[in-house]
């Protein structure tokens, strides 16, 4: 084998190798990639995290507070004069012009009773916690639709850029025969010139259909966090048209499921508890609050003739308080706050009620979509199919010399159209059965 063979054989196998290589991704595996890179659904996940620090903060409220405090002084009398003490009987000189004295105490304070308003923390901190998690849920949920539906307009792309590209052979062999037609001289060169027109525009229509492919399929990459420049492409699943006529779900039974398990429901609902736990936390505000403190310290200074852990002994003192406070008048402060807790359960209460009216009509939207589609699915095979043969019939009849070019181009064109409304109908079809059973608690899958 001679030096340029063996370059075109490493050079074939190199781009085999690289084709083979390159990964085409599934629907479950853009999911599965996505919830777990996707930095939106992160953040989500790390606020979640943060609130659970707030609960387990509110549950150690509950518990005593104490601290250690000390206080050292020093004091400097540059000018001070001597003085004289009487110790044991005998005058003695002291003319320190430095002294210094300390002290040193442990405090603790343990809030008995404040009419509840503690443990109502806790519960609505638990509450806030949970709602968070919702929230990842939630944006896990629109995470899955958006990948769903870009997926699906992938595959549509993908199966109007064949379209495009077998028009545009037939196009091609139209024009070619037409240049035979012009030879022999049984077809005008307009015609001819009009033919090769056709096939420009055809091309310029797959070129917007290839560039639509490329818009989808970087989307797709942008949301699944993958910004590398390798090559990106999905996987075509076999899409039969059993599949595109499978049962469409009930639409009352998928509305009554996502009730029980879409994510901003649920999170509606516990919204309502949280208004409901601030009214009780507000209403604390009229009740007695009781609490307890007790210290230990003792102090120590220069200014004596004793030793420092005799100093300490001897100054020990231990301290214990009960306090209550009982409020009689705090200008209608906490009335202020029970009537706006209360407008605020109304707010969330009417939030619930938007949420589940959006919600079915959500539900609504994709069973109407999935109904009316598979219908039109049926009578788009149909339209293809006459299409198809009328088309055929008028290629016919124009090779000789029965029909004009106007009427071969429309027939084109009827037969183009045909054959984008059933790939339209077909995944308008398949997206909103996915989404259907998305709502009633499924995976989604085409």
């Amino acid at each position: 084998m001679n030096t340029r063979n063996l370059m075109a054989a490493l050079s074939l196998l190199l781009v085999g190798s690289t084709a083979w290589g390159q990964k085409t991704w599934t629907l479950q595996e853009c999911l599965d990639y996505a919830l777990a890179n996707n930095i939106q659904l992160q953040q989500k996940k790390i606020t979640a995290a943060s609130y659970q620090e707030d609960v387990r903060q509110s549950r150690a409220a509950l518990l005593p507070s104490a601290s250690f405090s000390t206080n050292q002084n020093v004091s400097w009398r540059p000018f001070a004069a001597s003085t004289f003490n009487l110790t044991n009987g005998s005058m003695t000189s002291n003319s320190n012009k430095v002294s210094y004295n300390g002290s040193y105490g442990i405090n603790a304070n343990w809030t008995v009773w404040n009419g509840g308003r503690n443990t109502n923390t806790i519960k609505q901190n638990r509450l806030t916690e949970q709602m968070s998690e919702l929230d990842v849920t939630q944006q896990a949920n629109s995470i899955q639709e958006q990948i769903a539906q870009l997926y699906v307009q992938i595959l549509y792309e993908t199966e109007a850029v064949r379209v495009c590209e077998e028009i545009i052979k037939a196009s091609e062999l139209q024009r070619d025969r037409a240049q035979v037609m012009v030879d022999v001289g049984s077809l005008a060169r307009v015609d001819w010139v009009q033919l090769d027109a056709q096939v420009s525009q055809d091309k310029y229509s797959l070129v917007q259909a290839q560039s639509q492919l490329a818009n989808y399929k970087l989307q797709l990459k942008q949301l699944l966090e993958i910004h590398d420049d390798e090559p990106f492409d999905v996987a075509i699943p076999d899409v039969s048209d059993e599949k595109v006529m499978s049962l469409v779900p009930d639409e009352q039974a998928v509305y009554n499921a996502a009730l029980e398990i879409r994510p901003e429901i649920q999170s509606s609902k516990l919204n309502i508890e949280s208004s409901e736990l601030a009214i009780s936390s507000a209403r604390a505000g009229y009740m007695p609050t009781v609490s307890v403190s007790a210290s230990i310290g003792s102090s120590n200074s220069s200014g004596q003739h004793t030793e420092f852990t005799k100093q300490i002994k001897t100054n020990l003192s231990n301290a214990l308080g009960l306090t209550v406070s009982v409020p009689l008048f705090d200008n209608l402060q906490t009335r202020t706050n029970i009537r706006k807790a209360k407008y605020a359960l109304q707010s969330s209460e009417l939030a619930l009620q938007e949420q589940q009216k959006q919600l079915y009509s959500t539900v609504e939207n994709h069973w109407l979509n999935a109904t009316t589609s598979q219908q039109q699915y049926i009578y788009a095979l149909a339209n293809v199919k006459s299409m198809q043969e009328s088309y055929d019939l008028v290629s016919e009849q124009f090779n000789l010399g029965l029909k004009n070019i106007v009427e071969l181009t429309t027939g084109k064109n009827n037969l183009l159209q045909a054959q984008q409304q059933l790939l339209q109908t077909k995944y308008t079809t398949l997206l909103n059965l996915a989404l259907l059973n998305f709502y009633a608690g499924e995976n989604i899958e085409l």
